[in-house]
């Protein structure tokens, strides 16, 4: 059973998890944080090699079923941070993210970086969500 106090490492297999010491999430409570996921799957392999609509896509499927794993819903997630090598491509990032997120909006980044772990690769991509926080309230402000 997880508590406020507990903390859960989600693992994935991924060789390079215990190389860098680190796990693909870790859930404390209602809380749960996922790791900077690429479009590598479980063997090893960059899945679309340089696509950058197919690679966001595969990784948004990658942190539903991290989601789903834990009991958690997309409406939960507060937060995503997207890692990209080519800026000028922010499109086709953006579109694959607004499929899964447009009617939930989480607080988001997209920055770009000089590259990721393999030259293949051209999103990573981090998520925060708290279980719970289906219901979606939006307002406007002026600034």
């Amino acid at each position: 059973m997880t508590t406020e106090k507990t903390r859960t490492n989600i693992l994935s297999g991924s060789p390079l998890e215990p190389l860098r010491g680190y796990a693909r999430a870790v859930q404390v409570g209602s809380h749960l944080s996922i790791s900077g996921t690429t479009a590598m799957n479980s063997k090893g392999e960059v899945v679309s090699p340089g696509e950058p609509y197919e690679q966001t896509k595969y990784i948004l499927s990658i942190v539903k079923t991290i989601l789903a794993s834990r009991g958690f819903q997309p409406g939960d997630v507060i937060r995503t941070r997207l890692f990209v090598t080519n800026i000028a491509r922010w499109e086709d990032y953006a579109r694959a993210h607004r499929e899964v997120f447009e009617p939930i909006r989480p607080a988001s980044s997209m920055v770009q970086v000089s590259k990721l772990v393999d030259p293949r690769l051209v999103v990573e991509i981090e998520v925060d969500a708290i279980k719970g926080v289906q219901e979606v309230e939006s307002v406007s402000l002026e600034y």
